[in-house]
């Protein structure tokens, strides 16, 4: 049984975006491919297990028919790790992992196991994504995201974090990568990373759709009350603002691809904003537009929003949310102040869900296309009997 550790340099790196599309890429080479995430910090209930969120996506994008007690074996919740630092965590968390391992290696040909963050994450139960490899044997792949000194930087340091615990690191990928405005990058990566021993085994390429959310994501992320869904749900944000200065230094400072989250009873700024929807920016405003067109027809308009996003539970009198209905922007009302409503959409900036089948399937294609995953599989290393 072959198997390779995808570890990353910190959060919001693409780690799970690169796992989705690895998973597709060792199925599509006709292997019988598993999945585990030793220890997981986002977990959900499902059929109620606790499991990782990416264990979940994995087991329904691919329909592993594997339990996800052994899909993920160990799980972070709130409080934990004052537990284990207090020493009131006594189980054999190692040993847990140890035996999902075992037992998930016996039933497939390969297996990907991924980590969490950074080399060094875990540490602090004893249980660092470098400590877990040598645990189980694995090579590892990091993964990064797009620039120069910052990926390669990134990628030695935790390297070196592996190479502490005699993990081997087989190679890296550079996610988010413009290669449109720097067509050069993919060269000068490879050849910065091959001065500290490291292949680089893929360069994906930025597509906004998978590090930004749709209008539907957000729907259901806050959890608010529909006013109206607007023209098109699975439109992709290109920023977001917060709506809570003058109206026209609100319009200065959005686009056609801005979400604008904005406390319900500044009815001003959402008649401004429904205002120009439906008779164009006074005067023409100024300052910058989203880089999305595609919710304005190609052109960029100045103070055109893609949505609105109402906090604090303040619903606006009813001839401006009918003003909204007419200027067809998606809007929706939740109760949660401004700061919290923000934090939860910046929350959704890099998750992939079950449902994003459109997202899932870019993620595979965009994969496939870009990653050497016959290069992958080299470096998957035989499972020691």
């Amino acid at each position: 049984m072959r198997q390779i550790y995808l570890a990353a340099t910190g959060q919001n790196r693409g780690k799970t975006t690169v796992a989705l599309g690895v998973l597709d890429g060792f199925r599509r080479r006709g292997f019988d491919a598993g999945f585990i995430k030793p220890v997981g910090q986002r977990y959900v209930i499902e059929d109620g297990v606790p499991a990782d969120e990416d264990a979940v996506l994995m087991k329904s994008v691919f329909d592993l028919d594997d339990p996800l007690a052994l899909m993920s074996p160990v799980h972070i919740p709130r409080g934990f790790t004052r537990a284990y630092i207090e020493g009131q965590i006594v189980d054999d968390l190692a040993g847990r992992i140890r035996a999902a391992h075992a037992e998930l290696a016996a039933r497939r040909e390969i297996l990907l196991i991924e980590g969490t963050g950074h080399a060094g994450v875990g540490a602090v139960i004893g249980l660092s994504n470098a400590t877990v490899a040598a645990l189980l044997g694995a090579p590892a792949i990091i993964v990064s995201e797009g620039g120069v000194g910052r990926p390669i930087d990134e990628i030695v340091v935790n390297a070196a974090l592996f190479a502490r615990e005699g993990v081997r690191v087989a190679g890296a990928i550079v996610n988010k990568v413009d290669v449109d405005a720097r067509p050069d990058l993919p060269r000068i990566l490879e050849r910065g990373l091959a001065l500290h021993g490291i292949p680089l085994l893929g360069v994906l390429p930025y597509r906004p759709i998978l590090s930004n959310p749709t209008l539907a994501m957000v729907l259901e992320g806050v959890r608010g009350e529909p006013i109206h869904e607007g023209p098109n749900l699975d439109a992709v944000i290109d920023e977001v603002a917060i709506g809570a200065m003058e109206p026209e230094h609100v319009l200065e400072r959005i686009g056609p691809g801005t979400l604008v989250i904005v406390p319900g009873d500044r009815e001003d700024v959402l008649l401004a904003i429904a205002t120009t929807h439906l008779v164009g920016p006074a005067g023409g405003a100024r300052g910058s537009v989203g880089r999305s067109t595609a919710a304005s027809g190609g052109a960029e308009r100045p103070g055109v929003a893609l949505g609105l996003v109402l906090t604090g539970g303040y619903r606006p009198r009813r001839a401006v949310l009918d003003a909204i209905r007419r200027a067809d922007l998606f809007c929706t009302l939740v109760e949660d102040d401004t700061y919290v409503v923000a934090s939860a959409i910046h929350d959704l900036l890099v998750k992939t869900h079950p449902s994003d089948r459109g997202k899932i399937e870019l993620i595979k294609a965009l994969v496939w296309e870009h990653l050497a995953i016959d290069r992958v599989l080299e470096a998957a290393a035989p499972m020691a009997a």
